[in-house]
């Protein structure tokens, strides 16, 4: 009983005092709401960039050239070279992946790997039809860059196998692409042969496919308005011959469904490293699964979350200094009211948990508002960025946890003082 008796006098003395409790409760609810908008926010891009990744496949590996490091690199025969500056190495041909080595990858692992998605860029230039303008990035892909980015058609086809082999100059294009040019009439944009020009050159091209895009309001902000950029994709030979270029910088590998995909890219390196780059003095093959790529920026945005709300938190100190101050003015103000209570026998046990009481209750307080406006903060941050919220129930749970501790912490010295008084000296204190 004894202490929801103190649970009643510390909403009666809050009652009293209202703006100053108020200002008290401040340090504690900036930080706590703080913490939890960070961390909502941080989660929610978090989900996001999760669900955007596993959309790609979980079993993508990303295959690119890298430089050796300059120490020294040992071979299998025992052979140690030392790689060049990359600063000064002139790369050529021969030294990117061509088809043939692409081919030879397929066919050393045919149980492991799906596709593999490769791209050439032809160029970024415009498209002008009906007195509008768009913007496209004229791109030659493979079947599997369609399967590995998980392309979506809202109309129209893909390119068939003869289409593929033969280079024919069709096109997929972006649904923005047709709601610029088309107002969003598909049945106008298929069929339509457009010119693609590219500096002083133009590229017909036939557009047979529209393919969805997708983005999250957070993409649309840093890509711009609608005269943005995108894809139109055109069969890969096609490209290969407008650019006249057939060596790969870097591809994707879509590994089969239920394969490994780490050990995947192990095999890919091994492959690469101990066969067509083994004696190449300045290159080496990396390999990267998606699945490591997410787990690594899961890593990089938990930490840097961490940190931003370790420094946000730092309001809980201050917000909990200034409650202390505050207690410590309480006491001063109800000295003869503590004197009362100890001369009406009250132990030092009883006055230390009024004023213990009190301080949690104000830092309790505080910290619910912090929640709710940590809450709604974090999910209007959310919102804006394009992403759906996801509150942390650990760091709400956490939040009431410091608050108590504040509280416990910051309310003992000064409960500590009033119950250490002297009764006669607080009696005759004016």
């Amino acid at each position: 009983m004894l202490f929801f008796e103190n649970v009643r006098l510390a909403f009666s003395s809050l009652l009293a005092n209202k703006m100053r409790a108020l200002l008290t409760m401040l340090g504690i609810i900036i930080g706590i709401s703080s913490v939890i908008a960070i961390m909502t926010v941080g989660n929610s891009l978090t989900a996001q960039v999760n669900d955007s990744m596993s959309s790609l496949g979980a079993n993508n590996v990303q295959v690119y050239l890298n430089y050796k490091d300059t120490k020294d690199e040992v071979t299998e025969e025992g052979y140690v070279f030392k790689a060049d500056d990359p600063t000064k190495v002139a790369l050529n041909e021969s030294d990117l992946f061509s088809k043939e080595m692409i081919e030879e990858l397929c066919e050393a692992f045919p149980d492991e790997i799906y596709a593999v998605s490769l791209t050439q860029g032809v160029g970024q230039g415009e498209v002008k039809e009906n007195s509008q303008v768009a913007y496209v990035n004229l791109l030659g892909a493979s079947v599997g860059k369609f399967i590995s980015a998980n392309v979506e058609m809202v109309d129209g086809r893909f390119f068939s196998e003869a289409e593929m082999k033969d280079a024919r100059m069709l096109a997929i294009a972006s649904e923005k692409f047709v709601e610029k040019l088309y107002k969003g009439v598909n049945a106008e944009a298929l069929g339509k042969t457009v010119n693609v020009y590219i500096g002083d050159k133009f590229y017909p091209v036939t557009i047979i496919g529209i393919y969805k895009v997708e983005q999250s309001a957070m993409t649309s902000a840093l890509m711009g308005s609608s005269d943005k950029v995108t894809d139109l994709y055109i069969p890969l030979r096609a490209a290969e011959e407008l650019s006249h270029k057939d060596y790969y910088y870097s591809f994707d590998v879509i590994g089969q469904p239920g394969a490994d995909a780490d050990k995947l890219a192990g095999k890919i390196k091994s492959f690469y490293n101990t066969t067509a780059y083994r004696n190449n003095r300045a290159l080496m093959v990396d390999a990267l699964s998606l699945k490591t790529m997410v787990e690594s920026f899961n890593t990089m945005l938990g930490s840097i979350t961490t940190a931003i709300a370790i420094v946000a938190g730092i309001a809980l100190l201050v917000g909990g200094i200034g409650v202390m101050n505050i207690m410590l003015v309480s006491i001063t103000e109800r000295t003869r009211e503590i004197g009362t209570r100890k001369a009406l026998g009250a132990p030092n046990s009883s006055i230390r948990l009024q004023f213990v009481v009190e301080a949690v209750v104000i830092c309790i307080i505080g910290g619910i508002i912090g929640i709710i406006l940590g809450v709604l903060a974090g999910t209007g941050l959310a919102a804006a960025l394009g992403t759906p919220a996801s509150p942390s129930v650990s760091s709400i749970i956490l939040s009431i946890s410091v608050s108590m501790a504040i509280g416990v912490f910051f309310g003992y010295y000064p409960a500590n003082k009033a119950a250490k008084m002297d009764p006669i000296e607080a009696l005759r204190y004016e």
